[in-house]
Order: structure tokens, then C-alpha cells, then sequence
């Protein structure tokens, strides 16, 4: 069986378009064939007839097939625009942008390959006698705004696992400043005890150690105090944070309501359902994580 080199879904659209135009193509071909009846039945009536009414009468037939045939190529051309036009709106709506190359249209080798598609799809030996599935109809061009809502979910999203990368980054400075902070007082520590043992040494050498421990002490509080002024920025830096990850949460939230509203009021609901359905449990697990 000859094909088309498309997936079974498109392969039947195109099967579907073929008996639409086989169809009209002998509607067309009944109105010539009608042309020539209603000549014979109207105007044959004679056994003979001079040249002038010859040509009278095949003049009268050529303008009758001529309008025929030009009003069913019209027909047909209008038609093939109305389909491009759908098959284009539908690429719109993904911000798609298709392309057409006219001089396939006329390839003999493709245009062979598309008649041989069509008698072996067509030929009543080798024809399906299967019942012809429901066609999905084309999604409405008018849903623009589940589309911007979708974008916005994924937005937030974006923003959500920024915000949750620069939390985990804070909350490493944060403990990186508290284990600066325990080795100061560790080394404070072990000074005093230096300065405990250093009694029984000469006064010169306990004033020397003395004037080394105020130094280093004067210098612990000032790191000392720059960490804690550090940490305090942190703190408040890890408060705003988590505001704006709440605000994106509720954003979220929004967004998804919005979402599942404008789902449910189109025709599209019940074949996004499921994937909504995927898309809820995924947030789910994520403010599950946010909240650990």
C-alpha cells in the first residue's frame, strides 16, 4: 500500500480531505455529463442540421461546461485556502511558523505517488470496510487566553525555582558565618587558656601576652561584630525571600485557578484534563518540598 511518509493521525486527515474532493470532483463531472444530456434531450431533436446550428449549439455547450468547470476550480481553490487557513491558525496558536514549497505541487513523481495513495485507498478490492472514526474537530482559535495562562504558570515556576536556588545559597552563607563565628570563639578560648599558663612566666613576657590577647580580642570582636551585622543582613535577606516565595506561591496558586476556570469553559477541558491533572500533583510536591 503506497504512503505518504506521515503518521497514521495526519495520514487519515489526508484520506478524509481525499474523499471530500473525490467527492466533489464527481459532483463536478454529474453537472458536465447533465451539460451534454440536456443538449442531446434539448436540442437533438432533428436527423439533420446545417453548420450554423452545429455551431450554434456546441458554442452553447462550451460557454455552459466552460462556466461549470471555472465556478468548480474557484470552488476548489477557495476550499484549499480555507484549509491551509486552519491548518495555519492551529500553527499560530504555538507560535509556529510553516512554510510551502509550490513547486512540489507540480512533481510528477509526487503527484504519481498521491494517485497511487489514492487507488489503493480508494479501490472498493482493497478498500476498509471500517466505520470512519470521530473526527477531532479543530481547536477553537479563541483560547488565546489558557495559552497565556499556561505561560504564566510556567513563569512562576521559573521565578519559584530561582527563588528556591538563591534561599539554599543564603541559608549556605548564613551557616558558613556561624561556623566562622565558632571557630573565633574556639580560638578566643584557647587564647585564654595560653594567657592562664602564661602566669608564672616573667612579668615581661605575661604584659607581652597580655597586649597579644587584647589585640587579638579587639579583633574578634570586630570580626566578631561585622558577623553578626553580616547575619543580620542574611536574616533579613532570607525574611524577604521567603515573603517573595510566598507571594509567588499565592501567584501561583492564582494562576492555577485561572487556568482550571478557563479549561473548564472550553471545548478542550476533557482532552487537558489529564495533563492538568499531572501538572496539580507536580505543584503539590513542590510546595511539599518548599514547606520542608
Amino acid at each position: 500500500q503506497a504512503e505518504l511518509g506521515l503518521n497514521e493521525h495526519h495520514q487519515n486527515e489526508v484520506i478524509s480531505y481525499m474523499r471530500f474532493a473525490r467527492f466533489k470532483r464527481g459532483l463536478c463531472l454529474k453537472t458536465v455529463d447533465s451539460c451534454f444530456q440536456d443538449l442531446k434531450d434539448s436540442r437533438l431533436v432533428e436527423e439533420t442540421f446545417t453548420i450554423d446550428e452545429v455551431t450554434d449549439m456546441l458554442d452553447g455547450l462550451q460557454s455552459v461546461v466552460h462556466s461549470e468547470v471555472e465556478s468548480e476550480l474557484i470552488n476548489t481553490t477557495y476550499t484549499n485556502v480555507l484549509l491551509l487557513r486552519q491548518l495555519f491558525s492551529q500553527a499560530e496558536k504555538w507560535y509556529l511558523k510553516l512554510q510551502t514549497d509550490i513547486s512540489d505541487l507540480e512533481n510528477r513523481e509526487l503527484l504519481e505517488q498521491v494517485a497511487e495513495f489514492e487507488k489503493s485507498e480508494f479501490t472498493s478490492s482493497n478498500k476498509k470496510p471500517t466505520a470512519d472514526p470521530v473526527k477531532p474537530k479543530l481547536a477553537p482559535l479563541n483560547e488565546g487566553g489558557s495559552e497565556l495562562l499556561n505561560k504564566t504558570v510556567a513563569r512562576l515556576q521559573e521565578e519559584n525555582e530561582k527563588l528556591k536556588t538563591r534561599l539554599k545559597t543564603i541559608e549556605t552563607q548564613a551557616t558558613a558565618a556561624l561556623d566562622e563565628k565558632s571557630k573565633l570563639e574556639k580560638s578566643l578560648r584557647d587564647l585564654q587558656m595560653i594567657q592562664g599558663d602564661q602566669k608564672t612566666y616573667a612579668n615581661q613576657d605575661i604584659t607581652e601576652l597580655e597586649n597579644k590577647v587584647a589585640a587579638l580580642k579587639s579583633q574578634f570582636e570586630k570580626t566578631l561584630n561585622d558577623t553578626a551585622a553580616n547575619q543580620k543582613f542574611l536574616e533579613e535577606d532570607l525574611v524577604t525571600t521567603k515573603h517573595d516565595l510566598l507571594k509567588v506561591q499565592d501567584q501561583l496558586s492564582t494562576a492555577e485557578k485561572e487556568l482550571e476556570k478557563k479549561f473548564q469553559q472550553t471545548a478542550a477541558y476533557r482532552n487537558m484534563k489529564e495533563i492538568l491533572t499531572k501538572k496539580n500533583e507536580q505543584i503539590k510536591d513542590l510546595r511539599r518540598r518548599l514547606s520542608k
